[in-house]
């Protein structure tokens, strides 16, 4: 008797990697262009199958056990590596169309201005660019690579390479700052942050010594622009990339009420940036690996 494992059929598989994506049975039906009912019954032959439960149901949408989360990694990995295979069969690792996203700030305060010069080592490519601010899931979106803001290591799963930190400084209007005297009266501020980043204030605070008052104070934005427009409006202090704050303080717009390098010597890890994340199969394909490395080489830090 053979002691070969025996896999659960692809098309279960198939239909669980919806059921991760969408925590949803309707959703992931939706997707596969099937009824809720044939996804329950192949997540029951699953179960069955695997001898564990995968799901408990939250009203209409379901919970991953521990086990399908880790199954859920290793599934997500496994269909990556049979597109890429089909990719390969069919002779598309030789194309030149190459699918970039990126977080709408990095496109336009760094990108747009340098991308003839990708252009000038591979002037074949035919490169498509959209712009948004989540994580794209990259088969779905048929995406090749994504220039994302975070921190090191916030994209577990993918291959991720920094392109260029994004330190904060501090800022608001003169009459806020007229009432700011020191670090400490930020514990009873209206801090202003984006959405993505939970850490991105408590970090900022530890380091400047300074103990959270009671209460939520804080506002978030999707955008960095819309954080920004909404600190020159004086709605409160907000966190502002380099470039900007220096634009808003030379205007006399904004003010740095603790100094420009209130946040110099935070620790790296600490710092949020902007980094190329991929599947790391998609470095096979030679345009996405040249785009890639390029990415990677340019000094991002130095504006054009």
């Amino acid at each position: 008797m053979s002691d070969k494992l025996r896999l659960p059929p692809l098309n279960a598989l198939r239909v669980f990697h919806a059921v991760a994506q969408h925590r949803s049975f309707r959703r992931a039906a939706e997707e596969l262009l099937v009824t809720p009912q044939a996804v329950g019954q192949q997540m029951k032959l699953l179960e069955e199958l695997l001898e564990v439960t995968l799901f408990v149901r939250r009203g209409r949408s379901v919970e991953l056990t521990e086990p399908a989360i880790l199954l859920s990694h290793f599934v997500k990995a496994g269909f990556h590596e049979l597109s890429e295979g089909v990719r390969r069969v069919t002779k598309s690792a030789a194309r030149t169309r190459i699918n970039l996203n990126a977080s709408p700030y990095f496109a336009t305060r760094h990108l747009l201005q340098r991308l003839s010069l990708f252009r000038a080592i591979l002037p074949d490519a035919d490169l498509r660019l959209t712009t948004m601010i989540d994580t794209p899931d990259f088969a779905r979106d048929e995406v090749d690579l994504s220039i994302q803001w975070g921190y090191e290591g916030g994209w577990p799963g993918y291959q991720s390479s920094l392109l260029v930190p994004d330190p904060k400084v501090i800022c608001c209007t003169p009459e806020i700052a007229a009432t700011v005297r020191s670090p400490a009266d930020l514990a009873e501020a209206t801090l202003l942050d984006t959405v993505k980043s939970l850490r991105l204030w408590p970090d900022i605070l530890r380091h400047l010594e300074v103990e959270k008052g009671g209460g939520n104070r804080s506002i978030g934005f999707d955008d960095a622009a819309s954080m920004r427009r909404a600190t020159v409006q004086g709605i409160g202090i907000g966190l502002l990339s380099t470039f900007d704050a220096e634009e808003d303080l030379r205007s006399g717009a904004l003010v740095a009420p603790f100094g420009r390098d209130a946040l110099t010597g935070m620790r790296a890890e600490e710092v949020p940036g902007f980094h190329v994340v991929l599947p790391r199969s998609h470095l096979r394909v030679k345009a996405v690996a040249m785009l890639h490395r390029w990415l990677v080489e340019q000094d991002w830090a130095r504006e054009r």
